[in-house]
């Protein structure tokens, strides 16, 4: 099992397992270095009552705790839906080589799972948005932790 047709077909094995019991919705991800499985996700949104909780998210998480880092630059990985806007934030930052899915947003929306409002609400000004959100500028004296982060001798470069 180590081409990318049968990586997308344990993706979709995943999120089809995942239907057929409590866990959460039918989502699916698996993450692949040189063409072994290093870490694999399911949606548990709602048994772990956590909105971030989706597919891919788990499968980088249980990634990075096996090999170790958080940086996952040497894999690809494999979901069986287009991510979210969310789960594409979270593998742009975990930095991994590819993503490859096979059902899209349209096909996620039908059942019930539309991202729409996300991709539309990202696009738009702070200030156009339906989320409240304002910057509550810190007082002058404040420390500033990002002055503090360039200086720090203990940081780990990310």
């Amino acid at each position: 099992m180590n081409t990318p047709e049968a990586f997308m077909e344990e993706a979709i094995r995943l999120a089809c397992d995942n239907t057929k019991g409590t866990r959460g919705g039918p989502f699916g991800a698996i993450v692949v270095k040189d063409g072994r499985v290093v870490g694999q996700g399911v949606n548990e949104v709602t048994s772990a009552n956590d909105p971030t909780a989706h597919a891919e998210v788990q499968a980088i998480r249980d990634a990075c705790r096996n090999l170790g880092t958080f940086q996952l630059t040497d894999c690809d990985v494999y979901t069986s839906c287009e991510p979210c806007p969310m789960c594409l934030g979270a593998l742009y930052w975990a930095r991994v080589r590819s993503v490859y899915y096979g059902f899209d947003r349209d096909d996620a929306a039908v059942a019930g799972f539309d991202d729409s409002l996300l991709y539309e609400e990202v696009a738009k000004p702070i200030e156009g948005r339906r989320l409240p959100m304002a910057r509550l500028a810190p007082d002058r004296g404040a420390p500033n932790p990002f002055e503090l982060w360039a200086r720090s001798e203990h940081k780990t470069e990310y």
